[in-house]
């Protein structure tokens, strides 16, 4: 069976059963995507992952892909992850995730690393002598583009939020939930890294955004349970559900999240820049 959503890689389920009890996954790697991913790096996080519950078995890699367990469930659309009960289970997991340490050392995010080699492949799609018309006249200018990226390296940094295991890429589909076990699990790794706590909730919450919220996607995060918690609680406000919460700490990380939610605008911007250029996929990636 060949699923059809994905935008940056061609997967394939092998099985013999017609209810795929027995299904492995093959992911062949899409064109050109080594100029983005480090796939030495994404096979060492998915074993990392695994090691902690987090991932499904990897049964074997190669030179253009990698072939591992099915995990059954369904890929969550724009309304599951409104849905109470299952953004909870998603908050459950990203938690988990970022509770995994595994480097010994205080890690560092890979968010300014990304941006720059990003920005880096784009120049020459944006040159004058070989950018279409369309994009000289919509996408800014490279001074510019450079100019918001160092502000945005030079402020963001300052908000404190915690650096940990991220995923970097929690768009729905990359989210399986499984009914009959009542849990969600995370799928495909090519970004997985040390990143701010905060880039990987407003990512989360940005990457759906366009189908959530039709022309206005920077109401996706505000519009969130969740995140919107923080403009309910009063000043000293404290709830109890395994632990403490503060208004003022949530009002605070709510903060992180937002801000660092420009540079997941920003860096997904660059990312479907190149896709536009060197994807065989039939997608519309600007």
């Amino acid at each position: 069976q060949l699923f059809t959503d994905g935008i940056t890689n061609k997967l394939v389920a092998c099985y013999t059963d017609e209810r795929m009890a027995d299904a492995v996954l093959v992911r062949v790697y899409g064109r050109k995507t080594e100029l983005f991913v480090d796939r030495e790096t994404e096979l060492r996080n998915f074993q990392v992952l695994r090691a902690h519950g987090c991932a499904p078995d990897l049964y074997c890699a190669f030179q253009n892909g990698l072939c591992y367990q099915f995990l059954p469930g369904i890929a969550l659309g724009p309304d599951h992850v409104r849905d109470p009960h299952i953004f909870r289970l998603v908050a459950q997991e990203m938690a988990r995730v970022h509770a995994i340490h595994t480097n010994g050392s205080l890690p560092r995010p890979i968010l300014w690393q990304k941006l720059h080699k990003y920005l880096t492949l784009v120049k020459t799609d944006l040159s004058p002598k070989v950018s279409n018309p369309s994009l000289q006249q919509d996408v800014p200018s490279l001074e510019t583009l450079e100019h918001e990226l160092a502000w945005m390296k030079e402020t963001l940094s300052q908000l404190g939020s915690p650096v940990v295991l991220c995923h970097n890429d929690l768009l729905c589909k990359n989210i399986i939930y499984d009914r009959t076990q009542e849990h969600v699990r995370f799928i495909d790794y090519e970004y997985t890294g040390y990143n701010y706590q905060a880039f990987d909730i407003g990512n989360h919450f940005n990457e759906p955004s366009k189908d959530t919220c039709g022309d206005q996607p920077q109401l996706a995060a505000a519009a969130c349970p969740v995140v919107t918690a923080a403009g309910r609680l009063g000043p000293g406000q404290e709830r109890h559900e395994g632990f403490v919460l503060r208004a003022g700490m949530l009002r605070a990380h709510f903060s992180s999240v937002f801000y660092l939610l420009q540079a997941s605008h920003f860096l997904w911007a660059c990312w479907g820049l190149i896709q536009d250029k060197y994807s065989t996929i039939d997608f519309n990636f600007l």
